[in-house]
């Protein structure tokens, strides 16, 4: 089964961390399907912004479990790719931000 590459991007990850990473190392984060590899992240970026990616680094954030009264649920996992890209490529998403 294979994902498309418009599907695999569900939404940028805007903190003051990946922040200091984009202007310092150009590296931008996003939340990804959780069936989606490196490859197909990579092809993702490069459609979608017409740039040119130099590396993925993928993780998979655990769901954390939260109290509200006597009850407690569990919010799903998810996955977190950042994306380093190549000297002069930027994202016009995050600028401005």
């Amino acid at each position: 089964m294979d994902i498309h590459p418009f599907d695999v991007l569900l939404r940028p990850i805007i903190t003051e961390k990946h922040a200091l990473a984009q202007d310092a190392l150009n590296q931008y984060a996003f939340e990804v399907d959780r069936r989606a590899n490196k490859r197909q992240i990579k092809q993702a970026i490069e459609m979608s912004f017409d740039v040119t990616v130099t590396g993925v680094n993928v993780s998979v954030m655990k769901g954390k479990s939260k109290r509200f009264g006597p009850r407690s649920i569990k919010r799903p996992s998810w996955k977190k790719a950042v994306v380093s890209l190549s000297a002069g490529d930027k994202i016009q998403v995050f600028e401005g931000t």
